[in-house]
C-alpha cells in the first residue's frame, strides 16, 4: 500500500467518528427546536371558540373549524372524517356544558390530546321555565310525536349559550389561552398578551352594551331561548317564542296565541328571528302586532363579520326594539 492511500485510510478512520458525533448531535438538537417552529394543531367545535383561539394563538397556533361554516352546531355529529382529523390534533376546543355530546365518544376512543372545556370557572345556569313550559305544549301533542321525545330528552339540560355575554367569554378565553400557554409553553407571554388584549376589547364591548341599553325597556321576545346568559348580565327581560335550548322546536298554534298576548301586554312590536330559522314564524307574530321582524343572533354559525361586530349588530337591533 502507498504512502497517498495510507493518509486517506487515516483520514477517513479520522472523519468517521467526527461525522457520528455531529449525527447524534443534531438529533438531539433539532427535537426543541422543531418543537418550537411547529404549530399547535387545535381544532375549535364551533364558530365563536374558532375566533377566540385565532385570536390568542394567532400565527404560533393552527386553527380548524369542526362544524362547518354555515352549519348549525347543535345535534351536529363529527364524520369519520373529522374524528379522524382529531386525533391529529394537539388540542380541541369545546364550549361544554353539554354543547358537543360527542365528546364523551371521543374519551372513550382514546383521544391523545387535550380536551379543552372553556366553560371551567363559569356558574351555569339552568332553565326551569323550559322545564315547566314545554311540559304543558307537550299535553296537546301525541305522545308518540319524534319531535315530542326529542323536548322531553331536553328537559333537565344546562344552558350552554355562554358565548352570547360577553364578561362570560373573557373566561373562555382565559381558559383558551391557558391551554395554549401549558401546550406551548416557550410562547406562553405571546398567548397571554394575545388574549388581554382581546379581554380588553370584550370590557370595552360590555361597556358598549350596559351603557346603551340601561335607559331602555327591559323586555324582548327572542327566537328561541340563547339569550339567558346575556339578559342577567344586562338586566333585560328575555321571552321566546321557541321555549327550548335549541331552535329546531316548530311552535304550537297555542305558543303562537301566547306569545302574541305576552307581547300585547308588553306593548313588544318587534319580534326577533335568527339566522338558521324560518321568519315566518316571527312574521306571524309581528303582522298580529303590527310590528316587524329583526334578527338577534345566537352567533352560533360563522359569516364575514367577527364576533365582536355581529354582537354589536345584535346591540343595534335591541336598541330598536327597546330604546
Amino acid at each position: 500500500m502507498n504512502q497517498q492511500s495510507r493518509l486517506a485510510i487515516i483520514s477517513i478512520i479520522a472523519i468517521i467518528p467526527l461525522a457520528a458525533f455531529y449525527v447524534l448531535n443534531q438529533e438531539s438538537k433539532p427535537f426543541s427546536s422543531n418543537l418550537q417552529d411547529s404549530k399547535l394543531q387545535v381544532i375549535s367545535s364551533f364558530y365563536p371558540l374558532y375566533e377566540f383561539s385565532k385570536n390568542i394563538g394567532q400565527d404560533k397556533v393552527e386553527v380548524s373549524l369542526l362544524v362547518p361554516m354555515g352549519i348549525e352546531p347543535h345535534d351536529w355529529e363529527p364524520t369519520i372524517q373529522d374524528v379522524q382529523k382529531i386525533q391529529k390534533s394537539d388540542l380541541i376546543i369545546i364550549n361544554g356544558i353539554g354543547f358537543e355530546e360527542w365528546v364523551h365518544d371521543l374519551e372513550e376512543m382514546g383521544y391523545a390530546g387535550t380536551i379543552v372545556d372553556t366553560s371551567n370557572g363559569i356558574q351555569i345556569m339552568h332553565n326551569e321555565k323550559f322545564e315547566t313550559d314545554e311540559r304543558d305544549e307537550h299535553d296537546e301533542r301525541d305522545e308518540h310525536d319524534e319531535n315530542d321525545k326529542h323536548d322531553k330528552h331536553n328537559h333537565d339540560e344546562n344552558d350552554p349559550h355562554i358565548w352570547l355575554d360577553p364578561t362570560l367569554v373573557k373566561i373562555q378565553v382565559k381558559n383558551i389561552a391557558d391551554s395554549f400557554s401549558k401546550k406551548d409553553p416557550v410562547n406562553e407571554n405571546f398567548y397571554q398578551k394575545n388574549a388581554e388584549n382581546y379581554i380588553q376589547e370584550l370590557d370595552e364591548l360590555d361597556s358598549k352594551i350596559k351603557n346603551e341599553l340601561q335607559y331602555c325597556k327591559k323586555d324582548f321576545i327572542a327566537f328561541h331561548n340563547a339569550f339567558s346568559y346575556f339578559s342577567e348580565q344586562y338586566g333585560l327581560n328575555q321571552y321566546t317564542i321557541i321555549n327550548s335550548l335549541q331552535p329546531h322546536s316548530e311552535p304550537t298554534a297555542k305558543t303562537l296565541e301566547s306569545v302574541i298576548k305576552t307581547a300585547q301586554n308588553l306593548n313588544i312590536q318587534i319580534i326577533f328571528s335568527e339566522e338558521t330559522a324560518d321568519p315566518r314564524t316571527s312574521k306571524v307574530i309581528a303582522d298580529e302586532l303590527g310590528g316587524k321582524v329583526l334578527t338577534l343572533s345566537p352567533i352560533e354559525i360563522g359569516n364575514d363579520l367577527s364576533y365582536i361586530e355581529r354582537m354589536t349588530q345584535n346591540l343595534n337591533n335591541l336598541k330598536e326594539a327597546l330604546c
